[in-house]
C-alpha cells in the first residue's frame, strides 16, 4: 500500500502544490508516500482560512464542540485499518504497537476531548464576577514523527474542545497519518478552515508558522534544541508556546518491590516503539544489594524481544525511523562503552538479515554517574541500569537530569511510592506499572517543556480568560 499526496488543506479545499517530498519505509527503505513541500505562502493562506473560521467557531457551544469532535472519532475509527497501515509503514512500529500505542489511543483521546468539550462550561460565576472561557484563536500545532496520530489528537483535540481553529504541520518523516486525519475532518461536520494542513520542511514550514503574527498559540512536541528556538521567539513576539519536549525519565525499583515485574516492565517501557518515546524510562535505578540479580533480569528480557519486520505479529520491535536516527543511537552506545560502560544485551552489532535502520534493544551496566549516557537523550531502545544506595540517594540520581518528563517506582507499599513520586521532579510518574491515563495532564518540568496536554487541563492551554464585574 502506498499513499501519493501532493496537496495542502486550506479552507476545507485540498490545493496541489507544485513541490513533494518522499516518505521511506525505515524497515525496507522502499518508498512508501510522498507529501507537498508547503511554501511560505501556503502557511498564510492556511493562517488566514483558520483565523476567519475562527470567528464562528469559537462561539459555538460546548455541546456543538463535543458532537463534532465525536463524529472525528468515528470518522478515525472507520479509517482504523489504514491508520495501522500506514502507521507500520511511514514510522516502522510494529503493527501491536501500531493498534494499540498509536492508532487507538488516539482515537481515545478525540473521545475524550469530545466529552471534556460537552462538559465544560464556557461561562462560570466567581462572587460578583462572571468568568467567560475563550478561546485563544489559531493554533499551530507541530508534531514530531514518533507518534504522528497520537500527537494530532492530543493537540488538535484540545484546541477544538477549547473552540480554537488550527493550523497543522506533521514531521516531515511521518506525514501520510496526518493526511488521513484530515480526510477524516472532512467527512464531519467541523467548518471548513478549522483545520488547515501544511506539511513540508522543518526550516520552512515551522518558522513561517511560529513567527506568524495571526499565530496565537504555537503547540510543539520535538527536541529541546528546536523547542528553545520556537520558545525563543514566541516569547519575542508574546504568544503562548506549549512545549513537549525531551525525557530521560527513571524507572526506581525500591527494595520492597516485586523486582522480576519492575525490571521486566522497565525494559519494555525503554524498548517501546523501537525506544523513540520521549516519555520511556531509559534509566533503571536499583538498590546496590539487587543490582545484580536487576542486571540479569533485564538482560533476560531485553534479549527475548523479537527484532523484525513490523508487519509481523511476533515483533516486539521494529526499525528506528532513519538512518541518522540509527547512527546516532550506536553513537550514544559505543561512547559509553569506551568511557566503561558494560552491554549486557543487545550492542550497536547489525542484525543478520535485515535490511532497515534496525538497533538491538540494549541494556549498559557499569556506567559511572553523570556519564552523558544517563542524562542526554538517547530516542532509541537503550537502557542503563544504575546501583543506588538508599531512597534519598535514589531520588538524588533520578533528579539528576535536565530532564523531568516522566517516571516509575516500584514498591510493595502503596504509600511509601507515593511519598518517592512526589520526591521526583518529573511531570507524571506510574506507581507499579499503572495504566497510562489519557484524561490526566502529560507534560514536563525542566528542559522536557512547558505547559500540559491531555484532560481537561489540555484544553486550559488554549483558553483564555474574560472576568466581568457585575
Amino acid at each position: 500500500m502506498t499513499w501519493m499526496r501532493d496537496t495542502v488543506l486550506i479552507d476545507g479545499r485540498w490545493q496541489r502544490c507544485p513541490a513533494v517530498t518522499a516518505v521511506e519505509n525505515p524497515a525496507t527503505g522502499e518508498v512508501v508516500g510522498q507529501a507537498a513541500a508547503a511554501t511560505v505562502a501556503d502557511v498564510d493562506d492556511g493562517v488566514r482560512a483558520a483565523y476567519a473560521a475562527g470567528v464562528n467557531w469559537g462561539r459555538t457551544t460546548g455541546e456543538q464542540r463535543g458532537k463534532a469532535l465525536g463524529e472525528l472519532a468515528e470518522a478515525l475509527r472507520t479509517r482504523r485499518d489504514e491508520l495501522v497501515a500506514a502507521t507500520v509503514a511511514e514510522v516502522g512500529a510494529p503493527i501491536a504497537v501500531a493498534e494499540e500505542s498509536h492508532v487507538d489511543l488516539a482515537i481515545e483521546i478525540i473521545e475524550s476531548f469530545a466529552a471534556i468539550a460537552r462538559d465544560t462550561p464556557l461561562i462560570e460565576r466567581v462572587g460578583n464576577s462572571v468568568l467567560l472561557r475563550r478561546p485563544a484563536g489559531v493554533v499551530a500545532c507541530i508534531t514530531p514523527w514518533n507518534y504522528p496520530l497520537y500527537q494530532l489528537a492530543a493537540k488538535v483535540g484540545a484546541a477544538l474542545a477549547a473552540g480554537c481553529t488550527t493550523v497543522l504541520k506533521p514531521a516531515e518523516l511521518t506525514p501520510i497519518t496526518t493526511y488521513l486525519f484530515c480526510d477524516a475532518v472532512l467527512e464531519t461536520s467541523l467548518p471548513a478552515g478549522v483545520v488547515n494542513l501544511v506539511p513540508g520542511s522543518g526550516s520552512v514550514v515551522g518558522p513561517a508558522l511560529t513567527e506568524h503574527p495571526d499565530v496565537a498559540v504555537v503547540s510543539f512536541t520535538g527536541s529541546t534544541v528546536v523547542g528553545r528556538q520556537v520558545g525563543r521567539t514566541a516569547g519575542e513576539l508574546i504568544k503562548r508556546a506549549c512545549l513537549e519536549l525531551g525525557g530521560k525519565s527513571a524507572s526506581v525499583i525500591l527494595e520492597d518491590a516485586d523486582i522480576a515485574a519492575a525490571v521486566f516492565a522497565t525494559v519494555d517501557s525503554a524498548m517501546l516503539n523501537s525506544g523513540q518515546t520521549c516519555s520511556a524510562w531509559t534509566r533503571m535505578l536499583v538498590p546496590r544489594s539487587r543490582y545484580g540479580e536487576a542486571v540479569q533480569l533485564a538482560a533476560t528480557r531485553a534479549n527475548a524481544l523479537v527484532v523484525g519486520d513490523p508487519t509481523d505479529r511476533g515483533t516486539d520491535l521494529g526499525p528506528v525511523v532513519s538512518l541518522k536516527q540509527r547512527l546516532s543511537i550506536l553513537a550514544a552506545v559505543n561512547g559509553a562503552v569506551d568511557r566503561g560502560a558494560t552491554i549486557v544485551a543487545g550492542g550497536p552489532d547489525p542484525l543478520p538479515g535485515l535490511v532497515g535502520h534496525f538497533v538491538r534493544p540494549t541494556v549498559l551496566c557499569g556506567v559511572e554517574r553523570g556519564d552523558p549516557v544517563t542524562t542526554e537523550e538517547i530516542f532509541g531502545p537503550v537502557l542503563v541500569v544504575e546501583a543506588y544506595e538508599d531512597v534519598e540517594d535514589a531520588i538524588a540520581l533520578a533528579n539528576g537530569t535536565d530532564y523531568g518528563l516522566a517516571g516509575a517506582v516500584w514498591s510493595g507499599d502503596v504509600d511509601r511510592a507515593l511519598d518517592v513520586a512526589g520526591r521526583l521532579e518529573t511531570g507524571q510518574v506510574d506507581i507499579n506499572g499503572a495504566k497510562f491515563n489519557p484524561l490526566a495532564p502529560f507534560g514536563g518540568w525542566k528542559l522536557s517543556g512547558l505547559g500540559r496536554e491531555l484532560g481537561t487541563v489540555g484544553i486550559e492551554e488554549f483558553t483564555e480568560w474574560t472576568a466581568v464585574q457585575l
